[in-house]
């Protein structure tokens, strides 16, 4: 498997052009040999059978990242504290950055959407052409309602900016969902259905989307990038089979990883 580099290398040398081929031999992906912490579910974690590798394995193949690796399969956003305290307790401060790619269980789950922010009217000290004084104003404070998809949000990124305040922390928005049945007791529609409380998964895919501006952290947008589309028949190719097609097989993590890989291209990694 050809690098990023050797890529365009080769490209540039097809086109004739030589003296931007020699610029290409010093350029370096700013993720190259990085120590990367990867949280999330079963599309990322290694147990699971939907793919032999995952998608961070390739970029474990192109970019020489070392990966940290603590998705667990059929997790939700309240479980990103948990992994975020392992990779503490294993590593420290000793990684480059973070990437979050989870969500899509809790649309399954049915998780109330709820609000990002709790508001209420408080008095502060302000001075806006004209002498200080105590005002009253409206104050936002984020959400802390575990019982709520935004709210885990805000109780995760909350806690992973409290433990590792350096670090790079990227998002990723949850891919499109395929149906899948694991026996009768586990039978999920494809998302062309609401979950159970009447919300479409456009919500929980938005909501990692709003929390990038939240948080200030970048979102890299696999839902819409990725190409990964199971509603169409004919892109079951890139599903683990007929009746899964929630998770992608090693054809579908791939071309996650592509995608990926562009996408960090335009991030810096340590700073």
């Amino acid at each position: 498997m050809k690098t990023i580099k050797a890529l365009l290398l080769a490209t540039l040398l097809t086109l004739g052009l030589p003296a931007a081929a020699q610029a290409v031999m010093t350029f370096q992906h700013p993720w190259q040999g990085k120590r990367v912490a990867y949280f999330g579910d079963s599309i990322t974690d290694p147990r699971n059978n939907g793919s032999q590798k995952k998608w961070w394995h390739w970029l474990q193949t192109w970019l020489d990242i070392e990966p940290f690796v603590y998705a667990v399969s059929g997790r939700q956003w309240n479980d990103i504290p948990n992994q975020a305290e392992k990779l503490k307790a294993e590593h420290g401060d000793d990684f480059d950055a973070i990437l979050i790619f989870i969500g899509t269980n809790d649309f399954n789950a049915a998780v109330p959407i709820g609000d990002w922010y709790t508001i209420a009217e408080d008095s502060v000290e302000a001075a806006v052409h004209r002498p200080r004084a105590t005002v009253l104003r409206r104050h936002r404070e984020p959400s802390m309602n575990k019982d709520t998809y935004r709210g885990r949000i805000n109780i995760a990124m909350k806690r992973v900016k409290e433990m590792f305040p350096t670090k790079q922390v990227v998002l990723i928005t949850p891919i499109h969902r395929g149906y899948f049945y694991g026996n009768e007791q586990n039978i999920q529609p494809t998302e062309a259905y609401t979950n159970e409380i009447g919300e479409w998964v456009d919500a929980y895919v938005q909501s990692v989307k709003e929390a990038a501006n939240i948080w200030a952290v970048p979102v890299i947008d696999l839902n819409a990038t990725c190409g990964f589309f199971p509603l169409v028949d004919e892109q079951i190719v890139y599903c683990h089979n007929e009746k899964d097609q929630l998770h992608p097989n090693d054809a579908g993590q791939v071309r996650m990883a592509r995608t990926v890989m562009y996408q960090l291209l335009a991030l810096p990694c340590t700073f």
